[in-house]
């Protein structure tokens, strides 16, 4: 039997010293909204305790966390077969969500609660990635290149907020070897040198860099993005990244397809919704509404 309560998966670590599944408690009573609140403590311990909650009828769940949390939960739930789309909600927490940036949910935790009250839900697309690190799900955006690679060097520095992304953007940039690059999307091709590849079923990245403003969770395609700039071009193409003015960029060259293929020929860092995964090559598809995200 279904169970009309959320099942909240909370991910401890992004409390940043706080005690978040108490703090996700009380986000809960302020809107007077009813729910099953548990602690992971590994991927792993996701997959089993939503994998028994799937098992006990749930339909509703929200993750508790970033980005990364979130991806951990879509990855569970997605693995199983559903006859209509599980409910997702999200409550931002530590370094915050910006999948939900979309839907103009705030990143303050107690004041996005208050999207769980009501059945009001918007249903969205996934899509999935297929690599040597074998088959793994995304709902914002996956990347590879640079910008993976600045995504690994951002949990290093995990310590500074804001602009973390940014700045390990700066950091790994110097070093971070452009190569050959042919990416299939739908029906078109890119062949050519570049430095990062973006796929993306929604439209931020990296603290609100709207990296992706054409893309849209219900479109049925993944929006895709080779970056060819120089490096001497990085600092123009960030600044206009950042407010989503830079797909009029000569070195930004944009595809749209359900399915895509990356092959590299040096091996590029791979990662998911900030999430690292391994090395290109690399498919996937888009999977058109997988989710119904709770607004």
């Amino acid at each position: 039997m279904e169970s009309p309560d959320w099942y909240v998966m909370v991910n401890p670590a992004a409390g940043r010293g706080t005690d978040l599944v108490e703090r996700t408690h009380r986000a809960l009573a302020l809107h007077g909204t009813t729910g099953t609140v548990v602690a992971s403590d590994s991927p792993e311990h996701v997959v089993e305790l939503i994998g028994e909650a799937v098992a006990d009828g749930r339909r509703r769940f929200v993750a508790v966390g970033g980005d990364g949390t979130v991806n951990l939960v879509v990855n569970a739930l997605l693995v199983h077969d559903w006859t209509r789309p599980p409910t997702l909600g999200i409550l931002p927490a530590g370094t915050g969500c910006d999948f939900v940036r979309v839907f103009g949910i705030s990143q303050d935790m107690e004041q996005a609660a208050r999207h769980l009250a009501g059945e009001e839900t918007y249903r969205s697309d996934a899509a999935v990635l297929e690599g040597e690190w074998g088959r793994r799900y995304f709902i914002n955006i996956a990347q590879a290149g640079i910008g993976a690679a600045s995504a690994t060097t951002a949990d290093r520095i995990a310590f500074l907020r804001g602009l973390r992304y940014q700045t390990a953007f700066w950091l790994t940039l110097p070093g971070f070897r452009r190569t050959d690059v042919t990416l299939r999307v739908g029906k078109r091709e890119y062949r050519g040198d570049a430095i990062s590849v973006i796929l993306a079923n929604g439209q931020f990245f990296g603290n609100g860099m709207n990296v992706a403003p054409k893309a849209t969770v219900v479109s049925g395609v993944i929006d895709a993005q080779v970056i060819s700039a120089r490096k001497r071009q990085a600092p123009l193409l960030m600044r206009k990244a950042a407010r989503g003015l830079h797909l009029g960029h000569r070195e930004v060259h944009r595809l749209r397809g359900r399915e895509f293929l990356l092959e590299t020929k040096d091996p590029w860092p791979v990662e998911a919704d900030g999430e690292y995964l391994g090395l290109t090559p690399l498919s996937g598809r888009v999977l058109p509404g997988a989710l119904d995200i709770k607004i």
